[in-house]
């Protein structure tokens, strides 16, 4: 059916149709929140492979997947044979999917660490992150590519983020709670048995998924003359330096840079949090991940509503920022269970803010640049974004290798510095990331909600909108 939305164009994608894209992002959102806040702890604390070893590792997969995800974004943006019977994007969410799954149970697959070394269990820590985030950037950049190509206007993008963003945060819930009513800590064979339940349950999202991902044909049928009457030659080097002279793109990646900071550093405090200074089974930090979770999803449509009635996406997202880092605070200190899940639920208010409009901003960096350059190239500024993302991964794995270090967590978990040094990677270092990214965000991103008018409409003279 064909919804009429106030002046806007009409809204051309049903409920149920966004609801099955939305079931791609659950399983996204699922995988990658189970190995974000499950593999580093999993790692130091239950394999026992050192700290370091670990640092070093996850930096060596960021390193990898700062630089897979945008050469995915650039090869998979030009037409092949299989595109204009298969289109774009589906063929390549479907080749990533599955084996993305089938990966996260390899990584709970480690050797020995007994018998091969500590050598052997770091390569296989490399190895299987690297497989993992090798069919992440598949599925990933174009499933955010295809958000930009479905959904071409402000209204249906902000409709479509209010479906399809809380069935997202569902993934996120289960992906970290789910994991943790299966393993034990310490207990090597309950964490491979959760990557098995982990890769079946995935699998199930993927396949609700098929019928939203699949595409326009008018659109398929667009993109390939614009490709025949202009073929992209420039290089993926030359891509990332015209990208990297968007302005609006930067100060957008610096930002998201600086979330992404914060959230894997304090998504990968809980479990320490949990056992060290809350002496606490793994069952118990469920009940934390729920409430932020919780918050996240009950706020979706207050954000919804308010992103309407501002109408102004830069606004909307540095609010949400602000959130983020204000309702961290209370983090530095509380070392009472019921208070730290109350003060989560809070904080999930403003993570649900920021998902909701990550898509939105980002559709709008993407129109300015096919303003820019007659282009669409959203494969090429997605995997450019992941880019971007993946250096909070750095971050978070060198504040851990460096408060571990300073603290003594190594030798002591349990002392009243290494508490503290918990206390200081869940709280102080994620506020600092945050309003480092507002006060930037805030100061340089231009994209007012003039000139992202302005550019639609260059955008519908080009015939490309």
């Amino acid at each position: 059916m064909v919804i009429k939305m106030e002046d806007e164009i009409e809204v051309k994608h049903s409920v149920t149709n966004t609801l099955s894209y939305g079931s791609g992002s659950l399983a996204r959102e699922f995988l990658s929140m189970a190995f974000s806040t499950t593999v580093f702890f999993y790692y130091e604390v239950t394999v026992n492979l050192d700290v370091w070893y670990v640092v070093i590792g996850f930096i060596i997969f960021a390193i990898y997947n700062m630089f897979n995800d945008p050469i995915i974004g650039y090869l998979t943006n030009r037409p092949f044979k299989f595109t204009k019977k298969w289109g774009r994007r589906f063929p390549w969410l479907i080749f990533g999917g599955i084996p993305f799954g089938i990966s996260y149970f390899l990584i709970f697959t480690p050797p020995d660490i007994n018998i091969v070394g500590q050598v052997w269990v770091f390569a296989w820590l490399i190895f299987t992150t690297c497989l993992f985030d090798t069919f992440h950037s598949l599925y990933f950049v174009n499933f955010i590519s295809l958000f930009a190509e479905k959904y071409r206007t402000n209204k249906e993008r902000r409709r479509a983020s209010g479906i399809y963003v809380p069935i997202g945060v569902i993934g996120v819930a289960f992906g970290a709670i789910i994991p943790r009513l299966i393993f034990t800590y310490g207990d090597l064979a309950s964490y491979t048995f959760q990557g098995l339940i982990i890769f079946i349950i995935s699998i199930v999202f993927m396949f609700l998924a098929i019928p939203g991902f699949k595409e326009n044909p008018k659109y398929v049928e667009d993109y390939l003359k614009t490709y025949e009457q202009a073929p992209r030659s420039e290089s993926f080097f030359k891509s990332f330096r015209n990208a990297l002279k968007h302005g609006s793109f930067v100060v957008w990646m610096f930002y998201y840079f600086t979330y992404f900071s914060l959230i894997n550093t304090m998504q990968n405090s809980l479990d320490p949090t949990v056992l060290y200074v809350l002496n606490r089974p793994a069952g118990a930090s469920t009940l934390i991940f729920a409430a932020f979770m919780l918050g996240a999803i009950a706020s979706t449509p207050l954000w919804t509503k308010l992103a309407h009635k501002v109408n102004n996406n830069k606004k909307v997202i540095l609010f949400a920022g602000i959130l983020l880092g204000a309702l961290a605070a209370p983090l530095l200190f509380l070392e009472d269970y019921w208070g730290i899940i109350i003060t989560m639920l809070f904080w999930g208010v403003g993570l649900g803010g920021f998902w909701f409009m990550i898509f939105p901003v980002m559709s709008d960096v993407i129109d300015e640049s096919v303003a820019r350059t007659g282009k669409r190239e959203e494969g090429v500024y997605a995997g450019f974004s992941q880019f971007f993302a993946r250096l909070g991964i750095v971050s978070q794995a060198l504040t851990f290798g460096i408060v571990h270090t300073l603290t003594g967590f190594d030798v002591d978990p349990t002392s009243s510095l290494a508490r503290w040094g918990i206390h200081i990677h869940l709280s102080l270092i994620p506020m600092i990331f945050i309003f480092v990214g507002v006060l930037v965000f805030w100061r340089f991103y231009k994209l007012t909600p003039e000139k992202i008018k302005a550019n639609k409409e260059k955008l519908k003279e080009m015939g490309l909108e």
